[in-house]
Order: structure tokens, then sequence, then C-alpha cells
């Protein structure tokens, strides 16, 4: 099979933007934080969280253990279902998003970052860039996991097709070994049958020489 031109490793989007994050540098946080600046032009949108709020938990998430992305996933989840506005969407989308733990699914993630992205005078400037960098993240990773299973089709179908090939070998091998086999006993009885015949001719000469 494949799994493989080479692998090509994709960062994590939520890596990079916690290293944005912590990098010091101030224009970067407070876009980041959804800030205005002078050539921002940020909607305010009442209750919606910081972008360092999405990133503490997804940071958790990537860093925590099973019961900790479990029960992550879980409130994400039933805020989305339960009180389904942008924000609680977006942090189920960037949950959904984020690889590394039993749930992510970036299928479902993509959809619902397209349909937040299609609905953008609702979030932040800073909530569109999240959700436009994990939708970009999750797009690659689909596209390289779609490249990953194509290769191992591949490999699966010529692995399947060389083992059929050295089964028709052998077995062609062995037909022809089951007919040397055949070939030898009939030999070996003709001989037999040779060595029967002259032994019987020499009884019966002895036999007949005169006394």
């Amino acid at each position: 099979m494949p799994e493989k031109p080479s692998t090509t490793r994709v960062i994590s989007a939520a890596t990079l933007l916690v290293i944005a994050l912590l990098s010091g540098c101030q224009t970067t946080t407070d876009w980041l934080k959804g800030r205005r600046t002078a050539s921002a032009d940020d909607p305010i949108i009442l209750g919606a969280p910081e972008a360092d709020a999405y990133l503490s938990e997804l940071f958790e998430l990537a860093s925590g253990d099973p019961a900790t992305q479990a029960e992550i996933f879980a409130d994400a989840e039933s805020a989305a279902t339960l009180t389904p506005d942008t924000s609680t969407r977006l942090r189920y989308a960037l949950v959904l998003a984020t690889p590394g733990h039993s749930e992510s699914n970036g299928t479902q993630a993509q959809s619902l970052l397209r349909e937040l992205l299609a609905q953008q005078e609702l979030m932040t400037n800073a909530e569109i860039s999240l959700a436009t960098i994990f939708l970009r993240d999750v797009e690659a990773r689909i596209v390289l996991d779609a490249e990953a299973r194509r290769l191992r089709a591949e490999s699966n179908r010529a692995s399947a097709t060389e083992a059929a090939a050295i089964n028709q070998r052998l077995a062609r091998i062995e037909a022809e070994n089951r007919q040397l086999r055949e070939s030898l006993a009939a030999a070996e009885a003709k001989l037999e049958a040779i060595t029967t015949i002259e032994r019987s001719i020499r009884e019966q000469s002895g036999n007949d020489d005169p006394q």
C-alpha cells in the first residue's frame, strides 16, 4: 500500500496561535484578543469571548489527559446544542478541529466552520480569524488523510496483485511437481514390469537348460 509519498507534518493551528499569543508581540496579542486598534473595524459582539478564552481551552484539550479531553468535548457539545449561538458553535467547531483527542472530527469541523464564516457579521474579527485559520488547517489535514487513504489502497492493491501472482506461480510449480511425480511413478512401474519380465525369462531359461 502506501501510507506514502513522504508524509507532510502539519503543525496544528492551535499550536501556531498559542505560540503567537505567548510571543510577546503586542500587535499580535491585541489582534488575537479582539482589541480595537487604529486600523481595526471590529464589530462589538456582546458576550463574545476573547480569542485567548478559546485558546486556553484548546491548550487544555491538546495537552490534557483523556478524561479532561472528554469533559471539554462534552461541555462544548452540550453548549452548542442547548444554546447554539455563534460563540458556542465556534467553540464546538474548534474542539472538533483540534487533533489528538478521540472526538476530533475534521469533516464535521469543516462544515461548522464554513457555516460560521458565512455569517461573519455575527462574529468578531478575532473569531473570524480563528475560524479561518482552523478551517484552513482542517482542510489541509482532510486532503492529506484522503491522499494517505489513496496510497494505502494502491499499496493494498499492489500487494494483492503480487500475492496473487506468487500464488499462481506456486500453483503452477506444484502442478509441474505433481506431473513429474506421476511420470516418475509411471516410469518406475514400467521398470518394475520390465524387471519382472526379465526375471521370468531368466527363470524359464534356467528351467529349459538340459540336465
